[in-house]
């Protein structure tokens, strides 16, 4: 039997997104965001309100960088939603991480986390079933430690996602079923 519970305004568990922009003086900026999702195979969009740096960024330059973030730098994923770029300057100095500016989009990518999916600023949807960012796909890049046979290792990956209820967040790992192939047992 299922009890009801208080709605926290999410479908849980969600993942937990690392986006880097640039700042007006090219220091990078990172903010935790856990409502994103894909809109197509080429398209992103981020549920984030424009009183963020961090959109504010994205509008000025015309790009930012979606990272997955892995349990390796919780610590460092959690300061990034905790902290406001509005409030702490060297947000992102203070973590000891490291980035590279992107060939593709003006933004950083964060060499220490294990995917880059580097996104061009398509618009930004305000209104009341508005999206918020909205972004295109340019590349997707993955460490070579977390790829098997061509395709990212999930369990190589040691992602992490949000826990809204709990404000836990847990590993994303260990396969139990195969795709487009478990279901059709049921034919």
């Amino acid at each position: 039997m299922k009890k009801e519970i208080k709605n926290k305004g999410s479908i849980f568990p969600m993942p937990v997104l690392l986006i880097s922009t640039y700042n007006e003086d090219d220091s990078v900026d990172v903010m935790n965001a856990a409502w994103g999702t894909m809109l197509d195979r080429d398209m992103v969009a981020l549920n984030l309100t424009e009183t963020h740096k961090t959109v504010e960024n994205i509008k000025a330059r015309g790009g930012f960088v979606v990272h997955i973030a892995d349990a390796k730098h919780v610590v460092e994923a959690d300061w990034f939603g905790v902290v406001s770029a509005h409030s702490v300057a060297d947000k992102f100095e203070r973590t000891g991480l490291t980035a590279e500016r992107s060939a593709l989009v003006d933004a950083p990518v964060i060499n220490e986390l294990p995917v880059a999916i580097e996104c061009e600023f398509v618009e930004f949807q305000s209104d009341a079933t508005g999206l918020g960012v909205i972004g295109k796909v340019l590349r997707v890049s993955v460490e070579e430690r977390c790829m098997k046979d061509g395709a990212v290792d999930i369990d190589a990956l040691d992602a992490i996602a949000f826990d809204p209820y709990t404000h836990g967040y847990y590993k994303v790992s260990g396969r139990v079923g195969e795709a487009f192939k478990d279901g059709l047992k049921l034919k």
